[in-house]
Parts: structure tokens; sequence; C-alpha cells
């Protein structure tokens, strides 16, 4: 991995993953907590309401006669429409026990069969049988774990003869904790593609390229090619280390400047070939009518441009007679590629070059020089 942006990539996502791993620890502990909060509060409010259904639908006092357990004239033993039609009404599992033994449940046993004759978990049993108050909290049913409300029966003379009960199981808590986990888990994981997927194109376009610019750009220097500044709007460290780029360059042009200066003769004005050499041959009497055309226009050469290199130029650009970058030029005629620039720009100002920026497929444009036709081929 040795890429930028996967770096940069890699390390969001692994804090967005740790940080979608924390959230759904503590949310699910804190869904367990509140699952069991809720699943308390229901099984009381269960337990109240099955108690009033018992109360209205059987007047009379709680009472025991042969070993049964009454509520007015209906048996409460074994009375199994009852409890099943609480437990259709409040999704839980109803039981009534005569003193701390089942004796009608909705609880059914591991081969499916009521579990008639168990008994209450010891701590409902305390706590409902002994204390005479009601329990609200998880309780052992059957071998299974339960979140349960039990209060006391009582019978005409304010003894407790038994209990009624409601249970909402465990594995319906956790059913529940666990889809609302998957949820979470699905959402973090959308939520992550969308931001790994937004950041890799953000580093991709605004930083990767940048640095690629650079880059490129530093390149083209090292092999004395062209390099045009580049232009950023991004603020902060890009920006910066763009600028302290373009301001390197700028200085290695000018320094290269200043050495083809002190190299080239300095001629202030234009010194006319002799005109024996005019005489030579027909090619160079072109050349040297087009060097005095181009000189006569700009009042003489400018400082640190000489005859010789101009005429040396022109002659690569007639024979060449097609666009040309710089260098291409220094390559042809064995210069610097500043020194060329500079020829180059002298002769488009004078009108005998056009030039035309060239974009490639990355990197900046390159500007080319193509010579005007009738005048290069007078």
């Amino acid at each position: 991995m040795h890429s930028l942006k996967h770096k940069i990539l890699f390390l969001l996502l692994s804090s967005l993953c740790v940080l979608a791993v924390s959230l759904i620890v503590v949310f699910g502990w804190h869904m367990r907590v509140r699952a069991v909060d809720a699943a308390i509060i229901k099984a009381n409010t269960d337990l109240t309401m099955g108690m009033e259904i018992i109360n209205l639908t059987n007047p009379g006092p709680w009472h025991v006669q042969d070993g049964m357990l009454y509520k007015g004239q209906t048996q409460i033993s074994h009375n199994a429409e009852l409890v099943d039609h609480l437990a259709d009404l409040t999704g839980d599992t109803v039981t009534l026990f005569l003193g701390d033994t089942r004796i009608a449940t909705a609880v059914r046993s591991a081969n499916g069969e009521r579990a008639i004759g168990t008994k209450v978990s010891d701590i409902a049993a305390q706590t409902v049988l002994i204390k005479g108050q009601t329990y609200l909290g998880e309780a052992d049913v059957v071998g299974e774990l339960y979140q349960t409300a039990y209060e006391p029966i009582r019978d005409a003379n304010g003894d407790i003869i038994g209990i009624f009960g409601v249970g909402i199981s465990r594995s319906y808590a956790q059913e529940f904790i666990s889809y609302s986990l998957i949820q979470l888990a699905l959402f973090g994981l959308g939520l992550t593609l969308i931001v790994g997927l937004v950041t890799y194109f953000f580093s991709r376009k605004i930083v990767i390229s940048l640095l690629h610019e650079t880059t490129f750009g530093s390149r083209n220097v090292a092999t004395q090619q062209a390099a045009e500044e580049v232009n950023v709007s991004d603020a902060g460290e890009i920006r910066d280390l763009v600028v302290a780029f373009n301001q390197m360059v700028e200085r290695f042009e000018g320094i290269a400047d200043e050495m083809s200066q002190v190299i080239i003769p300095k001629v202030a004005k234009v010194e006319y070939l002799p005109l024996a050499d005019v005489k030579m041959e027909e090619a160079d009497g072109i050349l040297n009518d087009l060097i005095k055309q181009c000189c006569l226009g700009q009042q003489g050469l400018p400082k640190g441009l000489n005859q010789l290199t101009l005429k040396q130029i022109i002659s690569y650009l007639r024979e060449t007679n097609e666009q040309v970058s710089a260098e291409k030029v220094a390559e042809g005629v064995n210069l610097t590629r500043v020194t060329v620039r500079r020829y180059l720009e002298f002769l488009e100002q004078c009108g005998f070059l056009t030039t035309e920026l060239k974009y490639g497929t990355v990197g900046r444009p390159v500007k080319l020089f193509q010579p005007v036709r009738d005048l290069m081929q007078q």
C-alpha cells in the first residue's frame, strides 16, 4: 500500500470501522438495559391487566377447595382456557400458582406439555409468598430465564394462598436487540461505504491530482522541459506546497536566464551580416532578410540575443516547418531550453511565429510554435 490515496482511504475506513464497532457495542449495551426495563414495565402492566380481567370475568373471592384453587365459583386449577386467553391478549406466558406450585399455566416444558406441578423460582417465592410483595425481575421459569412479574393471591381473610404471574421470555428481548444491532450495523456499513467513496474521489481529485501536477512539474524542471505554473484554488498545506514549487521554478528560470545572458554576447543593436555572407547562398540570403526584417521592426536585437544563434534557430524552423515545442527546438539546435525559448518568444513578437497550447490527457498544456508560412517561405 504505497499509494498516498490508498493510505488515506485505509486510515479513514479503519477509523470509521473502529467508531462503528464502538457505537454498536455501546448501543448494544444500552439497548440491552432498555430492553430489560421495557420488558419489566410491560410485565407489570400485563400483570395488572390480567388480574383485572380475572376479577371481572370471575366474581367472588379466591379460595381453596378440595386442594383446588377457585375464584368465586370458577375452578382455576387446570383451567387452560383462562391462561391461554390471557396469554393471547398480552403476548406473555401466564401462570397461576397454588402456594408455590403451578396449577394453571401457558408455560410448556421441554417435551411440549404444560408445566403443571412445577415450582416458582426461589427468589419469587421469597418475595411474594413470604414478604407479600410484588416481584418484578428476572426469574427461572422451567429452565429458561424470563422477565417476570408476580403478585400474591389472597383469600377473603387476606391470607396468601397463591401467586398470579406473567413472564416475557429473555429470548424475545435478545431477538429484539439482535435485530436492532443488525439494522445499526447495516446502516453503519452503508455510511462507511459512502464516506469511503467520497473520501476516495476527494483525495484523488483534490489532493492526489495536485501532488501529481507538482511531481510532473518537478520532472519537467529536472529534464529541462516546459514547466508551467501549477494553479490551485485549495487552501492550506497543498496550496503552500504548490506556491513554493512555483517560486522554485521561477527562481530556476531566472538563474538560467542570468546564465544565458552571461554566456551569450550581449548586443544592444543589430549588427547586420556582412554583404559577403548575404550573397553566399540563396538560403542564407533568405535567412538574412528575415533577420533584418525582424530586427528593423524591433529596432535591434534584445540584450542577450545574437544574430548567429537567431539565424540557427530560424534555419531549423524553416527546415522543420511544423508545430514544435521549445524543448524540441532546443534539442535540434543543441541549446538550452531557456535560451531557445527567449529566441522563440522574440520571433513571436516579430510576427514570424504563432503559438498554440496543446492539452494532453495528463499534466499541463505544452506551448507549440508554428512558423508563419508566407514569411518563412518567402
